[in-house]
């Protein structure tokens, strides 16, 4: 029911609610109310959206997962980059792997990690036995730290927002470099970017599950700003500490998405076990139509293992002269190569040696 004295203003109202059925409009004493009948078929239609400063929002069911509002505008597109298609296996192979940091850039870009990974499980709350992941113990028998589903989401969203930022501020640096001094940039900007893109699907995707809340949002804004203009001071300063930057920042992601996994299998999350995979997720990643969110958070580990292999490669590269390996075409493609998929993955980085190699 709302109620106005101004007949522009109650128009208004109507017409923001494009789903309203009926409506019917009383004139007492000068009053004009808007009473407006909302018709559902399916109470699953109905997203709930938290605007609280502790997150309410709880996390979508599995039937509504597939459930998107009608918007007239939004149009199907064809995705700019297509996903390689991954295989069982080789998800199943990614491990958790540490490339040693020795040259003092190496040593400024991991500390730079380790601080923004502290200040990342403080803004969401993250609190995970370390000695899961690393095999050392199994999840069932983890006791000291209990993340819920929806504490995962939070952590899940806060992550993938902030990620999707390097790839992109790379990019977009090498073309400004490119136009400027008018030479070909070696195949890095398209990479770049398709990492950013890659990230913002992690993104998407997540927030098909759960919608955070108000105090998460601004937290995301600060971020992000405070993020970027680092980020992009820090490129301009030296491109290798900041690929090798972003390759420990997704050892981490590697070691939150194996931590996950692991209390799914070990059934502290029972509200993901039988949860539906989202249909973005279906479509980009290629999935089986019954694919569950455990598969999905091995589509998505194996992306941030990806993403560790070709961070660390470029950081080992020569950023002004040396070719993208993973846009190159080698001669031999029965000897393993940098490819864009993760046939030959390797955990710490190809060497400038083996990257160069025909």
């Amino acid at each position: 029911m709302l109620s106005t004295r101004s007949p522009v203003l109650a128009k208004t109202a109507y017409r923001a609610i494009g789903g309203a059925k009926s409506a019917a409009f009383h004139l007492p004493a000068g009053r004009i109310s808007l009473v407006l009948c909302q018709c559902s078929s399916s109470s699953s239609n109905i997203q709930t959206r938290s605007f609280s400063f502790t997150s309410r929002a709880p996390l979508q069911s599995s039937q509504s997962l597939q459930v998107s509002p009608t918007k007239p505008r939004r149009r199907e597109t064809k995705q700019s980059w297509p996903h390689p298609v991954y295989t069982e296996k080789q998800m199943m192979d990614i491990e958790i792997a540490h490339r040693e940091a020795k040259s003092f850039s190496d040593k400024v870009a991991i500390n730079a990690v380790r601080l923004l990974r502290s200040t990342f499980d403080f803004a969401t709350g993250y609190k995970h036995d370390p000695k899961v992941a690393s095999g050392e113990k199994r999840a069932g028998d983890a006791t000291q730290f209990a993340m819920t589903e929806k504490k995962w989401m939070i952590r899940f969203i806060f992550l993938e927002s902030i990620a999707g930022v390097p790839g992109f501020v790379a990019g977009v640096l090498r073309h400004l470099k490119s136009i400027r001094t008018l030479k070909r940039d070696n195949g890095w900007i398209e990479t770049l970017l398709e990492e950013g893109y890659n990230e913002r699907m992690h993104l998407l995707t997540f927030l098909k599950m759960h919608q955070p809340g108000l105090f998460m949002r601004l937290m995301i804004i600060g971020a992000q700003g405070v993020f970027y203009n680092a980020f992009f001071l820090s490129y301009l300063l030296s491109p290798r500490t900041c690929h090798r930057f972003v390759g420990y920042l997704e050892e981490e992601a590697v070691i939150t998405y194996t931590r996950a996994i692991a209390d799914i299998d070990a059934g502290k999350l029972p509200g993901f076990e039988n949860m539906a995979a989202p249909n973005i997720a279906i479509q980009y990643w290629k999935m089986n139509p019954d694919a569950k969110i455990r598969d999905l958070l091995l589509y998505i580990r194996a992306d941030e293992a990806k993403h560790r292999e070709v961070n660390h490669t470029l950081a080992n590269l020569d950023a002004d002269m040396d070719p993208n390996p993973f846009m190159t075409e080698y001669e031999d493609p029965t000897k393993p190569h940098p490819s864009k998929g993760i046939d030959h993955i390797k955990s710490t980085g190809w060497s400038r040696d083996e990257a160069l190699s025909k």
